[in-house]
């Protein structure tokens, strides 16, 4: 009881849910609002009850348990440690934070010790000598002009799309790029948006707190069911690597899509989220380079280098360029010029290239760990999606389930996500949503080992 009434106050309606969820679970704990010992209600529980993803509560548990305010023990589930309480007045401190750890099998999130720290700096320190005075004033809103053009080239050389710099808008994040596209689909009246189901439970919690209505639109072994997409006038979709199924949108599918787009004024926002890591195919070109008057191309380096770097580009219809600027001025006036430069200087050096090039053979040597990993230890679940991306499917046997199978891994530090979670209205297989990005062959294969004996 005294978890839940802790978070009451928790604002639910505006982006960042999730960070404002730890940070007030982090509060309560130090303030002793919620005692040690207190054991938390599982991550479903707590999820239903405050009306959220199940994966916004799981990531803030999991960064508390990193920072030692929480214990998640096998058969316990998850309670205050003790020795988190904020002083009492007997001279006790509140330990500092812990470095965050990326759990085991959780999925969405790249190596970050792989980051090239080293060929990062050397871009920041040119990007920095060699800035003028006059690069360090308030910046076009839509972002540095060398980083577009930059940007740019890259994208229409690897996903061939076709972008021209000024049409281009840097973000922070994939996050910045759905906002920005939130507000002008809101003041257009395009309330609702179609979403691929199974899909992303954090894209449809950001789309949500814009104000914007979901309708579920089927996945098949082919992708988006466009023909059951009705009256929306937008859909969001994942051509390139469905999340979390990993098909690529069928060419006829690709077709039907636009022609969609074309008959109704609609829009298409492609995420294209983890393009740069193909294993076992040839590379797909993007759907905006067929039809970049009717598709929003949103895209990061959020899996490629980091999330934290918080680099990202959003490449609008032209006839939605001017909103979507106006949106980017009145959120940051712009953002940071000298991230962007550096940002900009690693793209001309080639560093972001030869980092792409070890990141795919790292994460290749890694799903190949996991995929034996699982057909030595489960050999009963059929493994999906393994051509590209940072994540896998493992399809859970019937009877199977996936829900409370990913509250016992959670509960023994591991990080997959059920398949089940991921789906608003669509039926199917048990199954989890396995990453192999953030962890060593041997470390992926005892989680594996994990898994089989808590299934």
């Amino acid at each position: 009881m005294a978890v839940r009434e802790a978070l009451l106050d928790l604002d639910r309606t505006r982006p960042g849910v999730g960070e404002r969820l730890t940070g007030a679970l982090r509060d309560a704990i130090t303030q002793r609002r919620i005692p040690p010992g207190t054991r938390l209600p599982s991550s479903r529980d707590l999820a239903a009850d405050l009306g959220l993803s199940r994966g916004l509560v799981v990531t803030a548990y999991e960064q508390l348990v990193a920072e030692g305010r929480l214990l998640s023990r096998r058969g316990s589930g998850t309670v205050v440690a003790a020795a988190v309480a904020a002083s009492d007045g007997g001279g006790r401190e509140v330990p500092g934070p812990v470095p965050p750890v990326v759990a085991p099998l959780r999925p969405g999130v790249p190596d970050l010790g792989m980051f090239p720290r080293a060929a990062w700096r050397r871009a920041y320190e040119k990007a920095l000598a060699t800035a003028l005075d006059t690069d360090l004033d308030y910046t076009d809103p839509a972002g540095a002009p060398r980083l577009r053009a930059e940007l740019a080239g890259y994208l229409g050389r690897v996903r061939a799309a076709r972008v021209d710099p000024d049409g281009l808008v840097v973000t922070t994040g994939a996050a910045q790029a759905l906002s920005l596209l939130g507000r002008v689909l809101a003041a257009r009246g395009m309330v609702e948006v179609g979403v691929e189901d199974p899909g992303s439970a954090g894209i449809r919690d950001h789309l949500r707190a814009h104000g914007l209505r979901l309708r579920p639109v089927p996945v098949d072994d082919r992708g988006l069911v466009v023909s059951a997409l009705g009256g929306v006038r937008a859909v969001f979709v994942t051509p390139a690597h469905q999340f979390p199924i990993g098909v690529v949108l069928a060419p006829e599918r690709r077709a039907a899509l636009i022609d969609w787009a074309r008959r109704t004024g609609g829009l298409i926002i492609e995420d294209d989220y983890d393009a740069e890591f193909r294993y076992d195919r040839e590379p797909v070109g993007c759907l905006q380079g067929l039809a970049p008057d009717l598709v929003a191309l949103v895209g990061s380096a959020s899996k490629a280098l980091a999330p934290g770097l918080r680099r990202g580009w959003l490449v609008p219809p032209p006839a939605w360029l001017a909103g979507v600027r106006q949106a980017k001025c009145d959120a940051d006036m712009g953002g940071s010029a000298l991230e962007q430069l550096a940002f900009a200087e690693f793209l001309a050096g080639g560093g972001f290239d030869r980092h792409l090039r070890r990141a795919r053979r790292v994460q290749r040597a890694r799903r190949d760990a996991l995929v034996e990993a699982l057909r030595r230890h489960l050999p009963q679940v059929r493994v999906s999606g393994i051509a590209a991306g940072l994540h896998l499917v493992a399809e859970l046997p019937d009877g199977v389930d996936d829900r409370a199978l990913a509250d016992r891994a959670h509960a023994a530090g591991l990080g997959p996500l059920a398949l089940s979670d991921l789906r608003l209205g669509t039926t199917g297989p048990p199954g989890l949503v396995l990453g192999y990005a953030a962890r060593s062959p041997d470390e992926l294969a005892a989680a594996v080992a994990t898994l089989a004996r808590l299934m």
